[in-house]
């Protein structure tokens, strides 16, 4: 067995998980960073330009949280267990399959995003110069949704072998290098003209192609743990399940979270383009929280699918509890803070009165729920460790009725906008909840049929 293998499996666990989160948690600090920067790179076009921004913005994070949290949890959790059954020439061939899900996904992200995204984007309350902003950077940032995909998929299998070091040098100097890229290309350089909010977009896109380089060349010139083959091997159906499996489940409740984000949107939308803005600048806060505690969830995953793996069910339930616990705190901390003190945050993005007004009502009234949100992603990623995401579904799709569902009957009963607002607080409750009670009664080795790896490595 290898060293990296050997510390998942017997490395005391808290020290472990701080040690393996810590790269990622900066990366993904600096991600959101990033993310609040071209933000505000793009409010300074206008109102309009932001709110073509906020309508896309949960369409690219459902892509997001699909290619790297979904299906790249399936591929992590595919790598760990393999390696920590022993099975390495399953191991090695994974890199392969992580490349043939990425170009297949990514070219039908493409397809849909570009054939139903500017529907989408009026259903969400885009209408004239929003609508048309939205459009134009939706339209070049999935052409290239293949790239996203790659970058993803490809840093999942890193991360499966433990190593967390490297998607975050690499996600490190890409921001470094997108900062100063995004506004150039959106404003221009001396006599080189600006290409507006479509600027944004190449530069994401850039960042991406770069990143999806980087891990390629460290895979396939054996820099790593890994050795896939030069050629790419005859696919076979049983790995691919076991990958799919998770990341088909693990996409549905991505698509929960998404959806209840772009129906909030749309229940904004009623009230013009600015409380569109207002929401949807006051929700990044909490679509941060995702690559935050992805930070956490990518070493609890690997852990837990490692510990799985060996067979060693209680160390895999010691790992999720660790991980939930440190993930909840801090969340929780963001939150208390956001709600105490919206305005500096949202003032980063723009003055405007109502959307500054609408902004700081969501964080008010959400901000002291994100532990739940921590607790219940935390667990989620753990679930996909351990391969078993059933539970996961229920709480993501409990989150989504309660919260439009309670948005809808406030607005019906004039709550105006902070019903809406309560209701998605109330959902992450529940978000939370369910992940922790199925996790604490044992839903992970009991009801679902295991999948020929779990038996394999001592699984039931």
């Amino acid at each position: 067995m290898d060293a990296r293998t050997h510390r998942l499996l017997h490395a005391p666990i808290g020290p472990t998980l701080l040690r393996l989160a810590a790269p990622n948690v900066v990366v993904m600090l600096v991600q959101a960073l990033v993310g609040l920067i071209e933000t505000a790179f793009v409010a300074g076009l206008g109102t309009d330009a932001l709110a073509g921004m906020a309508l896309v913005f949960p369409v690219l994070m459902l892509v997001q949280m699909i290619s790297a949290g979904a299906m790249g949890g399936g591929i992590l959790s595919a790598v760990a267990r393999s390696l920590g059954a022993g099975r390495r020439a399953q191991a090695d061939a994974l890199p392969w399959y992580a490349a043939a899900i990425g170009l297949g996904l990514g070219f039908l992200t493409t397809l849909l995003a570009l054939g139903f995204g500017p529907a989408l984007y009026r259903v969400m309350g885009g209408e004239g110069a929003s609508l048309a902003a939205a459009s134009a950077y939706g339209g070049v940032v999935f052409s290239g949704a293949v790239l996203v995909w790659l970058f993803n998929g490809l840093a999942a299998v890193i991360r499966g072998t433990g190593n967390m070091a490297l998607p975050a040098i690499v996600t490190s100097v890409g921001a470094a290098v997108l900062v100063p890229l995004s506004p150039a290309l959106i404003y221009g350089v001396g006599p080189v003209p600006g290409l507006g909010i479509v600027g944004g977009g190449v530069a994401v896109l850039a960042y991406y192609a770069a990143g999806a380089v980087v891990f390629a060349h460290h895979l396939w010139a054996g820099r790593g743990l890994l050795r896939p083959a030069s050629r790419p091997p005859r696919l076979e159906w049983a790995p691919l399940r076991d990958i799919l499996r998770i990341g088909a489940v693990s996409s549905i409740v991505s698509a929960t979270t998404n959806a209840t984000i772009a129906a909030a949107t749309a229940f904004a939308g009623a009230a013009g383009p600015a409380a569109v803005a207002g929401y949807g600048t006051g929700a990044r806060l909490e679509y941060l929280l995702v690559p935050l505690v992805f930070g956490l969830g990518a070493p609890i995953g690997a852990m837990v699918g490692t510990c799985i793996g060996a067979g060693d069910r209680a160390r895999a339930l010691r790992v999720a509890w660790t991980g939930a616990a440190i993930a909840g705190a801090l969340t929780e901390a963001i939150g208390l803070a956001a709600a105490l003190w919206p305005l500096p945050f949202l003032r980063l993005f723009g003055h405007d009165p109502q959307m500054l007004a609408v902004g700081a009502r969501y964080l008010h009234l959400v901000g002291p729920f994100y532990g739940f949100a921590g607790i219940g992603l935390a667990l989620y990623f753990a679930s996909q460790g351990a391969g078993r995401v059933g539970w996961p579904l229920v709480a993501g799709l409990a989150r989504m009725a309660v919260s439009i569902g309670g948005g809808l009957l406030a607005l019906r009963l004039g709550l105006s906008l902070d019903g809406v607002f309560l209701a998605l607080g109330l959902g992450l409750a529940a978000l939370g909840s369910i992940n922790a009670g199925a996790v604490a009664t044992g839903a992970w080795f009991r009801g679902e049929r295991a999948s020929p790896a779990l038996v394999a490595a001592g699984g039931k």
